[in-house]
């Protein structure tokens, strides 16, 4: 009889013991893994900690390469959240259950911060590829301006230079320059003492490219002394004024033409060098001397 009590009361027993002994067990599996989750959410923690100090540096270098102002504010709005979530992320122990859910939660976050930084990476790429095009395209179209202005320019020289040059070429030419002095009779006078009139006598040359039309012609007479023998008039020359012995209007057609003019000496004339100078369109076009003694 004891016999049959005894044998359940043991089953009992060892069912009691071995119970203990899987919750022992069980409570320390619990345990080491809890521990173990403790460090990988430690481990994450670090990681993280890091990775959202990283995100926060590449915004602030971002705002460096661009000069957009919407954007620079996109990007400064982002980099206060990122800061915002580090520093959450930094008050977490990962001690308790609660705090490996918010590491987790960090983590999801995380994740979400990395995608938006991606996006305004290529998008700050993409604008800067952008940007150097046109800046290349400015600089090839600077370029092209700057070789059109030169074109232009020089263009410009020559015609300047070949308006100089017609105007050279359309300048009238005196030649065949006589000083005759005239005695009262009209006979040439030995002495310019006998002088009463003095002719000019003059040709100007044949020039096609001189416009057709009329002139005045202007006879410049200076004495041995300096002086010019006046004619009651002055001309425009090399911005100023001259005076002109004697002066006569003519019919040019680009032919030679002759020319001959008078002055009545009015003065005593002495013997020596003289000099004539004739002028017409502003220009002098033709000078020479002549010696009496």
């Amino acid at each position: 009889m004891k016999k049959k009590i005894l044998i359940p009361v043991l089953v009992v027993v060892a069912a009691l013991v071995a119970a203990i002994a899987w919750l022992v067990w069980d409570n320390y599996q619990q345990r080491q893994d809890y521990q173990a989750m403790q460090e990988l959410a430690e481990l994450d923690k670090q990681e993280m900690e890091n990775e959202y100090e990283s995100f926060a540096l590449q915004y602030s270098e971002m705002m460096t390469k661009i000069n957009n102002d919407s954007i620079i504010a996109q990007l400064t709005q982002e980099q206060l959240r990122t800061q915002q979530l580090l520093a959450e992320l930094k008050q977490v122990k990962a001690e308790r259950a609660e705090d490996v859910r918010e590491i987790a939660r960090l983590k999801k976050e995380l994740a979400q911060v990395r995608l938006v930084l991606r996006d305004y990476v290529m998008q700050i790429d993409s604008l800067n590829r952008l940007n150097e095009n046109l800046q290349a395209e400015n600089s090839s179209l600077r370029g092209e301006n700057d070789e059109a202005r030169r074109t232009i320019e020089g263009l410009s020289n020559e015609r300047e230079t070949l308006s100089e040059r017609v105007a050279i070429a359309a300048q009238l030419d005196a030649t065949a320059i006589s000083m005759t002095p005239l005695k009262k009779n009209g006979k040439p006078a030995k002495k310019m003492k006998d002088c009463k009139t003095i002719t000019v006598s003059f040709n100007i040359s044949r020039n096609v490219t001189a416009a057709n039309g009329q002139r005045t012609v202007y006879v410049r007479i200076m004495t041995p002394v300096g002086q010019a023998l006046n004619g009651g008039g002055t001309f425009p020359y090399e911005n100023r004024n001259l005076e002109y012995s004697m002066k006569k209007a003519i019919e040019y057609t680009g032919e030679e033409t002759q020319v001959t003019t008078y002055w009545n000496v009015s003065e005593f004339l002495s013997d020596g060098k003289y000099t004539v100078s004739i002028f017409a369109d502003g220009h002098m076009i033709g000078s020479r001397s002549f010696s009496f003694d």
